[in-house]
């Protein structure tokens, strides 16, 4: 296992292995990414106002469920974090849907996409403003799928603007623009 281990690839190398299909190598990858992981994690159930889940057990959510099935092209680490933070959204408006059906009703709340990143990931997001943003999401993807990915990343995993440009290969001028729209479009979607 030692020569293993001194003869592993770099994490990107693993990453895209793992994501096609070794398991070999799981247990190296989720070493490494986890860290990151946890602060993902805890930034996205800091927008939720009932959760359920602690950091690792929605890492172990979207471990299990999402990410071991494989089958997605890493191009980066930083493209698996962001994989993984839409893994997170979908998990937790999964458990929103569950609970709202529930719960069968209950005052809606809305999200303010005008703050910072930061003051972002401090607001609580009740279950029904989770789901309404996660089909606005799905909307978004369908009519503008690289906005999407960017609005995923800076809002949802908190990536930079301009870790943003390094990662999809955009100026950032084009990052902030796509954002801009992306938060526009979403903002009026809430509203309406």
């Amino acid at each position: 296992m030692d020569v293993l281990k001194d003869n592993l690839p770099s994490l990107t190398e693993q990453l895209q292995r793992f994501s096609d299909g070794d398991r070999v190598i799981a247990e190296s990858v989720l070493r490494q990414v986890l860290p990151e992981l946890h602060r993902i994690a805890v930034r996205a159930l800091g927008r939720e106002q009932d959760s359920s889940f602690s950091p690792t057990e929605l890492i172990n959510e979207i471990w299990l469920r999402k990410l071991r099935q494989g089958g997605w092209q890493i191009n980066s680490r930083q493209h698996f974090y962001a994989v993984a933070s839409l893994a997170m959204r979908q998990v937790l408006i999964e458990f929103a849907r569950m609970r709202k059906a529930e719960r069968r009703g209950g005052a809606q709340t809305t999200l303010s996409l005008d703050g910072s990143v930061t003051a972002a990931g401090t607001e609580n997001i009740e279950p029904e403003s989770l789901i309404q943003i996660g089909i606005l999401m799905d909307r978004l993807e369908r009519r503008n799928p690289e906005t999407a990915r960017i609005v995923d990343m800076h809002y949802f995993a908190g990536f930079t603007l301009e870790e943003i440009a390094d990662i999809t290969g955009l100026t950032f001028r084009q990052v902030r623009h796509r954002w801009e729209f992306g938060r526009n479009w979403l903002k009026d979607g809430l509203r309406g």
